[in-house]
């Protein structure tokens, strides 16, 4: 058997490993399974490439792979689970940005191909000039926008002061003609496109392609607000994924093809479900803000005199008389990681007689599933973890309802009010219960901007705490009382 069988043999085998290992990822339990399986079919995929191109030797290919290892392994040991969006930014940037070197590195040995005498001239087919302009204009937006959504998701800018008036960085460039000028920067990388179309063997204008791309992928991502992000890395995701394929086309590359296609339309699987469990279009998110309003209501009209909060000792006198609790989560119970003394919280009550659920808003969070990721990793049964129409439809019959550092999927706003930034938005109603405990270190508002009735609600007590030190807290009181 030659050389090339071998290889289309193992693509083959690598990319039916890549549907199985992503049909794995669509549930809890086989996603660990899932996700060896993908990691072994890409080992497969990338060991066979190396060998069959013979571009290095086994010598090289074992000192990358064991680099690479080393790498991924201090990633996967130090990074803790609230910067796990961040990471699934960057992952998402990378893939854009190996898509426009390998994209890039291709044309420029096939114009130097190009460039020979004429009996050894080697024509540029279209396919090549297409597929590597495809890849220079989305791998180049992916990896710049995915740089800008990470700075977003640390909070390494949120405002910016003008003459002593705050200016909240996600309006920053709400400045009229914004969408034109994005307009215009499109139509000059589309145009960047035909033109290394038609002249493959012009690589300086595959770099100012990718350049002006560079641009566009900044210049869309900077308005978008943090509530957004979800969508965001989703989208991403799947620019990194067609990234990949159209660098499969250009080195001629099956496998390539494949795994890009497969991450390509997964990534807008997922965006489409994104946007619907918040109630707004793709193009709203791309093209709009999601903010503070400057005509709503502010803070001390929403909250003076109404906030009431409490103790964990009068949380805990509450348990004694509840029959069933439902806990929502948010990006707060990353960020004081307190997914493990919740659990032991439910296990207390559970050991109690009280029935102990979760209800998980899908875009809670900063990345698609970011707080069943959290609560997996507390060994919290998948069972319990009740998503948002499930738990909405039986919310009036929760005795307390605990909310540890959500805000937006639980303002009723998104429900009253049909001017607010969050309207229509789909939310998690626990202003039906009987009682509802928000555990926050304070009355700050969300990524919308916008204050939150819910925490002057008449059923509604306030424990300003960490999310992880109120847990605690309440838990030691519970065993007390």
């Amino acid at each position: 058997m030659n050389t090339e069988a071998i290889q289309n043999l193992a693509y083959l085998l690598a990319s039916v490993l890549f549907i199985f290992g992503l049909k794995g990822l669509t549930h809890p339990r086989t996603a660990v399974r899932g996700n060896l399986t993908s990691a072994v079919a890409m080992l497969l995929a990338v060991v066979v490439t190396l060998w069959a191109t013979q571009i290095v030797g086994p010598v090289y290919i074992i000192v990358g792979l064991v680099i690479g290892a080393a790498i991924g392994a201090l990633f996967a040991t130090t990074v803790p689970m609230t910067g796990m969006p961040e990471m699934v930014g960057l992952f998402n940037g990378f893939g854009g940005g190996a898509s426009v070197l390998v994209a890039g590195a291709a044309l420029a040995v096939a114009a130097r191909k190009a460039g020979l005498p004429d009996d050894q001239a080697v024509a540029i087919s279209s396919q090549e000039t297409i597929a590597t302009a495809l890849s220079g204009l989305i791998g180049s937006v992916t990896f710049f926008g995915s740089m800008v959504a990470v700075l977003k998701l640390q909070e390494k800018y949120k405002s910016v002061t003008v003459g002593g008036r705050k200016i909240w960085f996600s309006d920053s460039l709400l400045i009229p003609g914004r969408n034109f000028i994005n307009a215009l920067v499109a139509a000059l990388a589309v145009l960047l496109c035909v033109l290394v179309i038609l002249n493959p063997t012009s690589v300086w204008l595959y770099w100012l392609l990718v350049l002006v791309a560079a641009v566009l992928g900044v210049l869309i991502t900077i308005p978008i607000g943090g509530a957004d992000m979800p969508v965001v890395i989703a989208l991403l995701n799947s620019y990194s994924g067609l990234a990949a394929c159209a660098t499969g086309f250009v080195i001629s590359n099956n496998v390539l093809i494949i795994a890009g296609s497969l991450v390509g339309a997964s990534g807008l699987i997922l965006t489409n479900i994104m946007c619907k469990a918040m109630n707004r279009s793709l193009r709203n998110v791309m093209f709009a803000t999601f903010g503070p309003s400057s005509t709503g209501p502010s803070a001390d009209d929403v909250y003076a005199g109404k906030v009431k909060s409490t103790s964990a000792e009068e949380v805990a006198m509450l348990f004694d008389t509840a029959r069933r609790v439902v806990i929502v989560p948010g990006y707060g119970m990353a960020v004081s990681q307190a997914q493990h003394a919740v659990r032991d919280l439910a296990n207390l009550l559970e050991a109690r007689g009280v029935e102990v659920e979760f209800g998980i808003h899908p875009v809670a969070g900063r990345m698609p599933g970011h707080m069943n990721v959290l609560l997996a990793e507390a060994n919290i049964e998948y069972d319990k973890l009740k998503e948002m129409d499930e738990i909405n439809s039986t919310l009036e019959t929760v005795d307390v309802a605990i909310v540890i550092g959500a805000n937006d999927v639980v303002n009723p706003v998104a429900r009253t009010d049909p001017g607010s930034p969050i309207a229509g938005m789909p939310i998690i109603d626990v202003d039906k219960c009987r009682t509802v405990v928000v555990i926050k270190r304070s009355l700050s508002p969300g990524f919308a901007g916008i204050p939150n009735p819910l925490f002057a609600a008449d059923n509604t007590l306030m424990f300003f705490n960490d999310g992880k030190k109120a847990f605690v807290e309440l838990i030691e009181a519970v065993k007390e009382s």
